[in-house]
């Protein structure tokens, strides 16, 4: 895990290093969704599913079962009982591990095939509106793990941070800038962008930053050849760069990239 000496890896950086993402892709109050430069491709969110967990039963059914049962506490805001309101999706927010044993990465592409539905409707960017027919009331099944928003998950970072260093000239000692909108840092001050800079070879120092639960919105070589944007809303990270990087992540047995014709 990693502390805060730690992170002196990725000192704070000017604000004004997000100038030129704002010019290009508006205010990233939700994180920087830059334009083809000149290519893009979005790396999804990993999934999992459990040969041993109900396909049949919800997330939803499950935890109103268990509070009928007692066996779960109702949440109450207000006053008001959520569970007469709200639908227990199963999905999470934030970073995500590999969940253990008898979990497999359920790629998308085999669940769109099972289901019949689109990898990503089109028009649509990837988040929990894909995928409805995989769904009860907009509840998972027990069997799924769905992907996380908002961050990357561990195993696709990893990943993606090892594709990055080969198809960076500098390889791990790539100088970069990541940012951290102000809705992770539940800070608002949106007129002080927070950024920090490091280098490439350090990043699972920066995934790990202990003052907030997230990927960094935006993550891009200092050169500005490449470019992360992980939107707090969505389930992928778009990846902007040169077509050899975009080729080599389409192509990857790890990773699951798609191209969004309608969102370059």
């Amino acid at each position: 895990m990693t502390s805060y000496q730690d992170l002196g890896r990725w000192p704070l950086a000017s604000s004004h290093e997000v100038d030129w993402l704002r010019e290009l892709a508006g205010d990233g109050t939700t994180g920087f969704l830059a334009p083809a430069m000149p290519d893009s491709v979005w790396v999804l969110n990993a999934m999992y599913e459990h040969e041993d967990r109900s396909a049949e039963v919800s997330y939803d059914e499950c935890w109103r079962a268990a509070v009928a049962d007692g066996v779960a506490e109702p949440e109450v805001v207000g006053g008001i009982d959520l569970s007469q309101m709200a639908v227990a999706t199963g999905g999470g927010l934030g970073r995500a591990e590999h969940p253990g044993s008898g979990w497999r990465r359920l790629r998308w592409a085999e669940l769109a095939g099972r289901v019949g539905d689109p990898v990503v409707p089109e028009g649509l960017l990837p988040s929990y509106r894909c995928f409805p027919s995989a769904k009860k009331h907009g509840s998972w099944p027990l069997s799924i793990r769905p992907p996380t928003e908002g961050s990357l998950d561990r195993p696709t970072w990893n990943r993606l941070v090892r594709i990055l260093t080969e198809y960076s000239p500098a390889g791990p000692e790539t100088e970069c800038l990541a940012y951290y909108n102000p809705l992770l840092l539940q800070d608002f001050d949106f007129g002080d962008p927070h950024v920090r800079a490091g280098r490439l070879g350090d990043s699972e120092t920066l995934y790990d930053n202990p003052e907030v639960e997230f990927s960094p919105s935006n993550l891009w070589a200092a050169d500005r050849s490449w470019v992360l944007c992980t939107d707090y809303d969505l389930w992928a990270t778009k990846v902007v760069g040169p077509s050899e990087l975009v080729a080599a992540l389409l192509s990857d047995g790890e990773a699951e990239a798609v191209r969004l014709p309608w969102a370059p």
